[in-house]
């Protein structure tokens, strides 16, 4: 297509079968329907014109025609299209043009002609005013693009005259404006929107929207509907562009096109029964690596939507299935023989339900029913070590939810969480430390640290004091809640809040006195 085939005389005098798909003449010879990278060429060729070089030689008269219509013209666009006598006009001003060294060539505009169909058929022309300061010529036959073009049909209506010019100013994309209308005679558009890309196939939508083209508009849906689209960016993009496509006169439904099938579906919220199955076949995953990874993108994914376009009751989904995984630890730590592999499968299971529900700031309510956990806790000093040490994952994550602030229980909940699993966390602290690849130490401290500093001073006093003779026995087995103790400390000796409000009582009162 972005080849150049040279004409012979023979085909000039019209002795050649002139082949039924558009053809496009310029001043470099026949081409067919312009392709983007020979139409390109030729306005970079047209781009880059300088001032006409004279040739010593005398020129054959068809190559002054060709040097003609190569040559910048200061005229209007009418001159373009004028018939012998006006050309000769032309001539004149751009010897003129010529000869003026005032005007820079890169301010005027510069010309391509091109002709769909038979040479010497076309009774209309289309002029394509560029904002960058050159104009296209196009050579068109009036019923095809009154056949095919609303715009066309009502713009062409009005010229009574057997040649009918039509210009179209400020044009943005020329070049996809001839493309536009190249296809308009084309019987196969969808061969050739094939070999082009998504964003050049929005850009014809565009200009065919605009011409009231509307075979060309459904040509590109279709394309669209079944090209895959590369990216969230060229997604944007094509859904974008369908969203703000106008229907009017196109007899296409944008509610209903099956382009935007691909993105949305009749219901406005994901159903709960999706969410629940995808929730339990993740948690029932028998495979440790595929579990783990879809584990991180259902978390990620909803981490993204931040609760948007997500069913309201999905949070009391993921409750139910923490039960679910709840009645599981209980029943294998009743059992004689403790299984450690499906014990820190669960505990797992119940680490993530808990991401799940701090992304949601759901994760309240699971705190509370977690410090209720008396059976539980107690049943986990008799299960060995090996086994029981994944739970205490469960309360590590949620004394770090405590400490960022992803979930606020009340002051009750805070220390009933802290009397019933400290102690079971001090106890399996080394193992945590060693056998859990993603326990954060530190971050872990940190919560647990910031959680007691909530709680009343009568309250901290109490549960750093047990922390201090399990830590002086313990040494790094036993979390380092050192930040936690000096803030207490400061609290309860160096400057007491019950000395500060007398001493400002104590100033009130003299001041007063004064």
């Amino acid at each position: 297509m972005a080849e150049i085939k040279k004409i012979t005389k023979a085909e000039q005098q019209g002795q050649t079968k002139i082949r039924s798909v558009p053809v496009a003449v310029t001043p470099e010879g026949f081409w067919c329907c312009p392709s983007p990278v020979a139409f390109q060429k030729t306005l970079k060729s047209h781009h880059s014109l300088h001032k006409p070089k004279h040739s010593p030689t005398e020129k054959k008269p068809a190559e002054k025609e060709k040097e003609k219509e190569k040559r910048p013209s200061s005229t209007t666009i009418r001159s373009v299209i004028a018939s012998d006598e006006q050309q000769q006009q032309q001539s004149n001003s751009e010897e003129t043009t010529h000869h003026s060294i005032a005007v820079p060539v890169t301010t005027l505009p510069r010309k391509v002609a091109i002709e769909f169909g038979e040479p010497g058929s076309s009774d209309a022309k289309v002029i394509l005013v560029g904002k960058q300061g050159f104009c296209v010529k196009l050579s068109v036959h009036k019923k095809v693009l009154v056949d095919h073009s609303s715009f066309f049909a009502k713009k062409l209506s009005d010229k009574d005259s057997v040649f009918a010019c039509l210009e179209i100013e400020s044009c943005e994309d020329a070049e996809i404006y001839v493309e536009t209308v190249g296809l308009m005679y084309c019987k196969d558009m969808k061969q050739r929107l094939m070999k082009q890309n998504v964003s050049r196939v929005l850009r014809v939508l565009n200009v065919a929207e605009l011409l009231g083209f509307g075979s060309c508009v459904q040509s590109c849906l279709d394309y669209l509907e079944a090209v895959p689209w590369v990216g969230e960016e060229e997604e944007e993009k094509v859904i974008s562009s369908i969203l703000r496509l106008k229907t009017e006169g196109v007899g296409v439904s944008v509610v209903t096109t099956p382009v935007l099938k691909r993105v949305a579906s009749s219901s406005v919220d994901p159903p709960k029964e999706t969410l629940s199955r995808i929730i339990e076949l993740v948690l029932r995953s028998k495979e440790e690596k595929s579990r783990r990874e879809m584990k991180s993108i259902v978390l990620k994914l909803l981490r993204e939507q931040n609760g948007n376009n997500v069913a309201e009751n999905f949070n009391q989904t993921i409750y139910s299935s923490c039960q679910r995984c709840l009645d599981m630890v209980l029943s294998l730590f009743r059992q004689d023989e403790s299984d450690a592999k499906q014990i820190g499968v669960e505990a797992d299971n119940l680490t993530w339900l808990l991401d799940v529900l701090a992304e949601r700031q759901a994760a309240e309510e699971f705190s509370v029913t977690w410090a209720n956990q008396k059976e539980l806790a107690l049943l986990h000093e008799k299960v060995p070590l090996v086994s029981r040490y994944h739970i205490s994952r469960v309360t590590s994550r949620l004394f770090v939810g405590i400490g960022r602030g992803e979930l606020l229980p009340s002051k009750d909940t805070r220390l009933l969480l802290l009397t019933t699993w400290l102690q079971p966390l001090f106890k399996d602290y080394n193992w945590l430390q060693h056998g859990c690849r993603s326990f954060d130490g530190k971050l872990v401290e940190e919560g647990i640290g910031r959680t007691i500093l909530t709680l009343p001073l009568e309250d901290q006093q109490r549960i750093l004091m047990s922390w201090l003779g399990s830590f002086l026995n313990g040494g790094d087995g036993c979390p380092n809640l050192q930040r936690a103790f000096e803030v207490w400390w400061r609290r309860s000796f160096v400057r007491p809040y019950s000395d500060r409000q007398g001493s400002g009582v104590s100033q009130t009162d003299s001041t007063s006195k004064e």
